[in-house]
């Protein structure tokens, strides 16, 4: 194989260092990991998924400011909504997702509200890199303490908390920081979805890579590559459970991860997993946002469904308009962000999805000139193809989903 050229000489993935976690889990017998998973979903299977760094951080190579999504050549992925919901388990259905409402909670009140972290928890404030937070050491010290009571519903809670700020909301190392408490509880007491939240930290991560050759990939990797696998593999046996189809992939665990992205070509994606069957309905944009809005704990992104709703079996009908992607870009949550963070609040009260309106089986023509002269303005994206790549004659895709 030729060696390939890279964008980005080193991309660093950090490192979610589970093994606390699987230490815990094994103190839960097989009721209370059902218990678990009742009330929290997947999240527990999703923590213990082994990702490959290398996939992650050849997957960065290709991801595209400009259109805030991977574009690979003759096709593109976005990580939307409904697949991380059917990652963790958790459907947004009628609630509301996880917004940052603008102020955290005190450890006063944490500890007021949330009998699960002991009277002791408001003593425990440590701050690294400026950023406030408990450490994840007395929690689990904690969690182990009730596991030996056998207070099994309150240990249950602890390592839902450990695994948002370990795995969903990674940040600081040996810290779960009052943002990820904060979403922690909105799940928690209002069961708001951290679906949101959890895509906009990922979008937010490549976005500043492209801007700063320094900057980790921090986000929720097992989640990406799972939903990685998924696209880029397909099994014999279709299961309707994501994480359960990721187990059974062995291509996986074999994969020369730059070689394979290199090499991809659109019509041997998975376009249309079995998970997919049956679905009726995508979210197609909220409030006078022409894409979806995404905030999570370090601002606000958007993720362009026009670019994506192939992903979900329907077809690309022509070319992308110019008010269909307008970025949403709002770092932080200073003064002068006010108003883009009140604007996204505001547009997640009128979400709109459609159906029957996107289904039909149309020419992608126009999408795909369109996608060729968008990628024939990315200088980078020649150089990260094969040396041998003109001696491969590629597939036609169909003109149907």
């Amino acid at each position: 194989m030729p060696s390939l050229k890279k964008r980005f000489n080193q991309v660093e993935v950090k490192s979610l260092g589970t093994t606390s976690l699987k230490e815990l889990g094994q103190l839960m017998g097989q009721l209370q990991r059902q218990a678990f998973r009742k009330d929290y979903g997947k999240i527990w299977d999703l923590a213990m998924v082994e990702v490959s760094t290398e996939a992650i951080a050849s997957l960065a190579q290709y991801y595209d400011q400009s259109m805030g999504c991977f574009t690979f050549g003759n096709f593109q992925l976005s990580p939307m909504v409904e697949e991380f919901e059917k990652i963790l388990g958790r459907p947004l259905g009628g609630k509301k997702p996880y917004l940052f409402s603008g102020f955290y909670p005190s450890l006063t009140r944490i500890s007021k509200d949330s009998p699960y972290l002991g009277a002791g928890i408001r003593h425990r404030k440590q701050v690294e890199n400026k950023v406030v937070g408990i450490p994840r050491k007395y929690l689990e010290a904690r969690a182990r303490i009730l596991a030996g009571k056998g207070e099994w519903a309150l240990l249950i809670d602890i390592l839902a908390l450990l695994i948002f700020g370990g795995v969903l909301f990674p940040n600081v190392d040996g810290l779960v920081d009052l943002a990820t408490i904060d979403a922690f509880l909105a799940y928690h007491d209002h069961k708001e979805s951290p679906v949101v939240a959890m895509l906009a930290n990922l979008y937010d991560t490549f976005d500043r890579r492209c801007e700063k050759s320094s900057t980790r990939i921090v986000c929720c990797t097992p989640a990406l590559y799972v939903w990685l696998v998924s696209h880029l593999f397909c099994q014999e046996v279709r299961h309707d459970c994501l994480l359960e189809s990721h187990r059974s992939c062995t291509e996986k665990g074999r994969a020369n991860w730059d070689q394979l992205l290199a090499n991809r070509e659109g019509a041997s994606v998975n376009w249309f997993p079995r998970w997919k069957e049956g679905r009726t309905g995508v979210l197609i944009s909220c409030g006078g946002f022409s894409n979806v809005p995404l905030m999570g704990t370090r601002g606000c992104i958007n993720y362009n469904l026009v670019l994506a709703i192939r992903q979900l079996g329907y077809p690309m009908k022509g070319a992308p308009l110019e008010e269909e992607l307008v970025p949403v870009i709002s770092r932080g949550f200073n003064k002068t962000n006010m108003e883009t963070l009140q604007k996204v609040r505001e547009a997640w009260e009128v979400v709109q999805k459609k159906d029957k309106e996107l289904r039909g089986s149309g020419p992608i023509g126009g999408y795909r000139e369109w996608l060729k002269a968008h990628v024939q303005g990315l200088d980078w994206l020649p150089s990260l193809k094969t040396a041998k790549r003109d001696e491969v004659e590629a597939a036609e895709e169909d003109e149907q989903v």
